[in-house]
């Protein structure tokens, strides 16, 4: 792993090629510290690259500098540009996520790349494939590891408010709107720090959570109304939708965003997951509060990881067939579940 020395040295060489890199399904912490990130480097007279494997939710393509992103999947020409920038960068950035493979075709390409990566993460047990490797748990978003890299690099001042707007929804987000056990002292510092270039915090939330299609309120509404099941005996709530009824709804990228959180808001559940039909695999998102570990189930039982009380999993076995598997497992950990404390 290179030091700090090196990293410092290499940001203030100028004129450098850097692609950015940020995984599939990005939410407003990948996009927001990729694109805060790409700004401070277009300031310390860098060129710099956000590629994103698939396309970006609608309610996230106001940042500052979204219209430069390049979306892999979006066409035949978009995949020969990502090709061409991987293979000619001189450094190559990996944000917010900490396994290759969570950008897809995307991963092999870096990989083979001869430009040294710098990964900068904030989950749990980063895979070795990063020459500068930023890896804090502590951290409650990639965009607040990204203010403190730029502050220890001595470039507070570069912030400006369009940085600070990006930043700030990747915090705001990840922290559940500054809700969740994640939300330090260190997080407010950072917080206060963008606040000071005077961008509108009212204005990034409204743009996020204010921002929905009717079709977008229209699922909401069909899944809680139809589809949320709450189990007392288990202190867990969950919900699933099947490909057909996506449609049915008009379904666009990240409609489904979020909506895993509205199982928490029930009287005494610890533990509430989503299950999502896509056409290759089924996806789960799972969100707990106090100590109970998701992340803990979601690695033993559907392949995934993520946070303590916020991860993801995933299956290729059918929606009926994964919600029966959650159903077999949850007796595991019902007593984990009956004695979490809320408070």
């Amino acid at each position: 792993m290179q030091s700090w020395d090196n990293f410092y040295q290499l940001i203030n060489t100028p004129s450098k090629r850097f692609v950015i890199l940020t995984h599939q399904n990005p939410d407003a912490d990948a996009i927001g510290s990729s694109l805060g990130w790409a700004a401070y480097l277009h300031k310390k007279g860098h060129i710099a690259t956000v590629i994103v494997p698939n396309e970006c939710p609608k309610n996230l393509r106001w940042m500052a500098g979204y219209d430069s992103v390049l979306t892999f999947e979006a066409n035949s020409q978009t995949r020969q540009q990502a090709k061409s920038l991987i293979k000619e960068a001189h450094f190559i950035c990996c944000l917010d996520f900490n396994a290759l493979h969570r950008v897809k075709e995307l991963g092999a390409m870096a990989q083979k790349a001869a430009a040294p990566k710098i990964l900068i993460d904030h989950h749990l047990e980063p895979e070795p494939f990063a020459d500068f490797v930023f890896s804090d748990t502590t951290q409650a978003a990639t965009a607040q590891y990204i203010v403190q890299i730029i502050q220890q690099l001595g470039d507070q001042a570069l912030i400006d408010a369009p940085m600070a707007e990006c930043l700030y929804a990747g915090i705001m987000t990840d922290t559940g709107s500054f809700r969740h056990g994640s939300t330090t002292p260190a997080v407010h510092r950072a917080v206060a720090d963008l606040m000071a270039t005077g961008f509108n915090a009212n204005r990034v939330h409204r743009l996020i959570f204010d921002n929905n299609s009717a079709d977008r309120t229209r699922l909401l509404g069909y899944i809680l109304a139809e589809k949320l099941v709450v189990l007392p005996e288990y202190r867990t709530a969950y919900m699933c939708i099947s490909i057909e009824e996506l449609e049915r709804f008009n379904s666009e990228m990240g409609d489904t965003e979020g909506i895993v959180n509205y199982g928490l808001q029930i009287e005494n559940v610890v533990m509430s997951v989503l299950f999502i039909e896509r056409p290759d695999e089924i996806k789960l998102s799972f969100r707990s509060v106090a100590d109970f570990s998701v992340r803990d189930l979601a690695a033993a039982h559907f392949s995934g990881g993520g946070h303590k009380n916020a991860s993801g999993g995933r299956s290729n076995q059918s929606l009926p067939a994964t919600v029966q598997l959650l159903l077999d497992v949850l007796p595991q950990y019902q007593t984990l579940l009956l004695n979490s404390t809320l408070n």
